[in-house]
């Protein structure tokens, strides 16, 4: 009870806590030769089920309705996939000791993500927004982002040589989408199974993100990659994480009040729209990337992650007071 306590109070995500754990280990333990192969074939098994699982939990229907408030998920795809990435592009401005070029892609790669689903709708519930329309919109980023994810990866990553190939391609189509639309097909089959069973699932979804951090973080230690990385060049990725986030979140915070929406709205598209999925990108990245780069590639994802994941913590719950003091004002 001491522990848990102390972790909500801290407001570390414990899964970034295993995620950590799971890098010391790879970083001592690295699994090497035939247990590379290993690791690597549980790894893409892993991924496929998890992009099914995924299909298999997406209502069509529910997608289908939310599409109704369009102008709302509209403004949260735009800072999602085009506001993101154009900043994100800004990081090749840096001069080259700064970053490293594997780096940069990291940056780049991150600003490709779709949003983040289970935060994205829990701070906007603490915020008091429009729930409904961030479950709708998360959800159908996430969707989204299986194909423009990719293709956006391809076109901004193409100049430095990470641009697609044949066989990317046929990877991306393999393990994302053939397992995502086998999910939908079979959700009317296992659809009840799997709403009976979310919290092992989510305890299974989180095991093959280990199994995937483990694996990359494995393939960079044998590669000796972790050589490249100083702490002037961490310190410096932290910050430019630290600037994406805020950029996005207070463009956001004063362009969408001028654009007609309501409070509650402008709560969902705030927190759907700043926000960038861990458990999407790492497994994508895994399928985007050469496997020795893709620790690096996903480092700056991982830090991203905790970062706004605490800072939302933060402001949802002040905005929510604000909300409940105001409601209160107006009954009184």
């Amino acid at each position: 009870m001491r522990g848990s306590a102390l972790l909500a109070k801290s407001r570390i995500d414990p899964f970034i806590l295993g995620i950590l754990a799971t890098v010391g280990v790879a970083a001592l333990l690295p699994a090497r030769g035939h247990g590379a192969d290993i690791a690597s074939a549980v790894s893409a098994i892993g991924v496929g089920a998890l992009f099914f699982l995924y299909g298999a939990r997406l209502s069509t229907a529910e997608a289908v309705e939310g599409l109704k408030h369009w102008r709302l998920h509209l403004t949260i795809l735009i800072a999602t996939f085009v506001l993101f990435p154009l900043l994100g592009l800004l990081t090749r401005l840096l001069p080259g000791g700064v970053l490293s070029p594997t780096l940069v892609a990291g940056v780049i790669f991150l600003c490709a993500l779709p949003s983040t689903v289970n935060s994205s709708i829990a701070f906007t519930s603490i915020a008091r927004g429009n729930v409904a329309a961030a479950i709708c919109s998360a959800t159908f980023s996430s969707l989204i982002g299986i194909v423009l994810t990719p293709l956006l990866v391809g076109l901004l990553l193409n100049t430095s040589g990470s641009g697609f190939s044949a066989h990317s391609v046929t990877s991306i189509v393999l393990q994302l989408l053939v397992p995502f639309v086998a999910g939908q097909v079979a959700r009317r089959w296992i659809g009840g199974w799997i709403a009976r069973h979310k919290k092992v699932l989510g305890r299974a979804d989180r095991s093959v993100i280990l199994i995937v951090v483990y694996t990359a973080f494995s393939e960079g230690v044998v590669a000796g990659i972790w050589h490249q990385l100083s702490w002037v060049s961490l310190v410096a990725l932290l910050a430019v994480n630290l600037l994406l986030f805020y950029a996005v979140f207070w463009i956001l915070k004063l362009v969408v009040p001028r654009l007609g929406f309501s409070r509650a709205d402008e709560i969902a598209i705030v927190f759907c729209g700043s926000k960038k999925s861990l458990a999407s990108g790492l497994p994508m990245a895994t399928v985007l990337f050469p496997a020795h780069t893709v620790g690096l590639i996903v480092l700056p994802l991982m830090l991203f992650h905790q970062a706004q994941l605490m800072i939302c913590a933060v402001l949802a719950r002040r905005w929510g007071a604000r909300s409940q003091a105001g409601d209160l004002e107006v009954v009184h």
